[in-house]
C-alpha cells in the first residue's frame, strides 16, 4: 500500500455511528462534538481536538483521565496515533484497577503488563494509528478478544471539545497531524525491582481473577461492564469507579442501553459473533457503593509522569532498529469504499505480517541436535486462511511426531487466546522457549490484529 493511502482523507461518519454516539450520551452537550465539513485534513476549531468514533465508543471522552494524559506524555504520542484496540486496552486496564483491584490505575502495574510497538509497513509508515499497545509475552493477562479487524476507523474522525482539568494548561495537547512518531525509552520501560515487589500482590490478584474456577473474569466481561454502567473509563471523573452509585451516579453519560444495543456494541468492538454469548454480568462482583472496598484497603497511587512534571528520562528518544521497533506489514487488509459500504468495509488497524525469519532447518538436521528455525509466514490474509484450515504444521513442514515445536505452534500461538500462558507453563521445553523468543514480535502483532480464529 502506498504511503498516501495512509494519510488523512475526508471524514465519512455513518448515520448508524451518529445514532450510537447519541445513545451513548457522547453528544449530550451541545458543543461536545463537532463534525468536519468538506476538509480532507483535520483543522480543529479553537479548544477542540481530533478523535475518532471508534475511540469514543471504546471509553474515550474529554477531559481525559490523568492516566491517559500521562501515557501520551511519557510515550511521546498523540491520541490519533493510538489504534482503537490500544484505546480499549487502556479502558480495560483502568476499569480493572478501579473496579476489581480497588486502586487507581497504577503506572508500575501497567509497565509490568504492557509495552508499545510501532505500527508500520514495508512501503509506508502510519501516522494515524501509528503505535500499538501490546501485552508482554511473559505476562498472563486477560483474553480481550479483539476483533480480527476494525472497520474503516481512520475515516471516521471528528472534533471533541477539549476541557482542561485540574487547572492544567491543556488536558489534551493541541493536534499536530504531521508530528513524527519517535520511539522512546518509555516504550519498553519495565517496572523496577522495587515496583515489582510493590505490585506483586496485584499481579497475583489478576491471575486469581482469571483462573478461579467458576468465577473467571475475562476482558469481554470488563468491557461489557463499563459499557453497561455508562461511565467512560478514559474520562477524568469526579469519583473513582469503586464508588459507582448506580443510575444516579454523577459520572454516567447516559441512561442504560437496551439489551439489543449493548450486545451490538460489544460485538462490534470484540470478535464475538452472533452465536457467542455476551456476558450480562461479571463473574466477580465489582467494587461499588454497594460492594465497598475493605477497610484499610491500600490505594497504591502511581501515575505516569505528567506534562507539568517536566521532561523525564523515560521520554528520551532512542534510535530505531529493525529488530523489535516496529510491527511490519506487507499490506493492509481492506478497501477504500464509499460511506455507503461502511458496514462491509474492512480495514485492518494493525500490522499484518511478520518479520523475516531465518530459513528452516530440515527435520533430518533437527534430529542431529540442531535447533530448527522457521521460515517467514505468508501475508496475513493467507496466514489466516491457513490457520482456519488447521494447516500451520504443513506450512512449516513439520510432522505430527515432532511435538516440541509443531504442537507449541498449534496449541499456543494459534488456538490459545492468551499466548503468555505457554511461556510460564512448566510443560514448555527449551525448543518452545526458542520459538517464543523468535516469535516475540509476531505474538505481539497477533495480540493486536487478532489474526487467529
Amino acid at each position: 500500500m502506498a504511503a498516501e493511502d495512509l494519510e488523512w482523507e475526508r471524514s465519512k461518519i455513518s448515520n448508524q455511528d451518529l445514532n450510537m454516539m447519541k445513545k451513548l450520551g457522547l453528544m449530550k452537550k451541545e458543543d461536545a462534538i463537532r463534525f468536519p465539513s468538506e476538509e480532507s485534513y483535520p483543522n480543529p476549531p479553537m479548544e477542540y481536538r481530533v478523535s475518532f468514533v471508534d475511540h469514543l465508543i471504546r471509553g474515550l471522552s474529554a477531559p481525559i483521565h490523568d492516566f491517559l494524559r500521562g501515557l501520551l506524555f511519557v510515550y511521546g504520542i498523540q491520541l490519533h496515533q493510538l489504534t482503537p484496540n490500544s484505546i480499549l486496552h487502556i479502558s480495560i486496564f483502568i476499569t480493572l484497577c478501579e473496579c476489581f483491584l480497588g486502586i487507581p490505575p497504577n503506572w508500575a502495574l501497567w509497565k509490568r503488563i504492557f509495552l508499545l510497538r510501532r505500527n508500520a509497513s514495508r512501503n509506508a509508515t502510519y501516522n494515524i494509528g501509528g503505535v500499538v499497545i501490546c501485552v508482554r509475552t511473559d505476562v498472563d493477562y486477560f483474553d480481550v478478544k479483539f476483533p480480527d479487524s476494525v472497520q474503516g476507523w481512520r475515516k471516521t474522525w471528528l472534533y471533541i471539545h477539549e476541557e482542561s482539568a485540574n487547572s492544567v494548561e491543556h488536558n489534551i495537547i493541541p493536534f499536530d497531524g504531521n508530528a513524527k512518531i519517535q520511539r522512546r525509552r518509555s516504550w519498553d520501560a519495565e517496572a523496577s525491582e522495587e515496583e515489582k515487589k510493590a505490585t506483586e500482590a496485584l499481579m497475583s490478584r489478576i491471575r486469581q481473577l482469571q483462573n478461579t474456577r467458576g468465577q473467571e473474569l475475562s476482558g469481554v466481561q470488563i468491557t461489557a461492564y463499563f459499557l453497561r454502567i455508562r461511565v467512560q473509563p478514559l474520562q477524568a471523573r469526579k469519583n473513582p469507579l469503586w464508588t459507582y452509585a448506580g443510575g444516579n451516579d454523577a459520572n454516567r453519560l447516559s441512561s442504560d442501553l437496551s439489551a439489543k444495543d449493548l450486545e451490538k456494541l460489544i460485538r462490534r468492538i470484540s470478535r464475538l459473533n452472533k452465536k457467542d454469548h455476551v456476558p450480562s454480568s461479571c463473574r466477580v462482583e465489582p467494587y461499588s457503593s454497594t460492594n465497598p472496598l475493605p477497610e484499610n484497603h491500600p490505594t497504591m497511587a502511581s501515575l505516569p509522569p505528567l506534562p507539568e512534571d517536566g521532561e523525564v528520562e523515560e521520554q528520551a528518544i532512542v534510535a530505531e532498529d529493525n529488530q523489535g521497533s516496529s510491527l511490519h506489514e506487507s499490506e493492509v487488509a481492506g478497501s477504500h469504499k464509499s460511506a455507503a459500504s461502511h458496514e462491509k468495509e474492512v480495514e485492518s488497524e494493525a500490522s499484518e505480517s511478520t518479520q523475516s525469519l531465518p530459513p528452516a532447518v530440515s527435520p533430518k538436521n533437527k534430529r542431529k541436535g540442531m535447533t530448527p528455525k522457521l521460515p517467514a509466514p505468508p501475508n496475513p490474509k493467507k496466514l489466516f486462511l491457513l490457520i482456519r484450515r488447521s494447516a500451520w504444521a504443513a506450512l512449516y513442514g513439520f510432522t505430527r511426531q515432532e511435538e516440541g515445536i509443531e504442537s507449541f505452534l498449534l496449541r499456543e500461538v494459534i488456538f490459545r487466546t492468551s499466548f503468555s500462558k505457554s511461556f510460564t507453563s512448566k510443560s514448555v521445553d527449551s525448543r518452545s522457549i526458542f520459538v517464543a523468543s523468535i516469535f516475540e514480535e509476531e505474538i505481539c502483532e497477533l495480540q493486536e490484529a487478532e489474526l487467529y480464529s
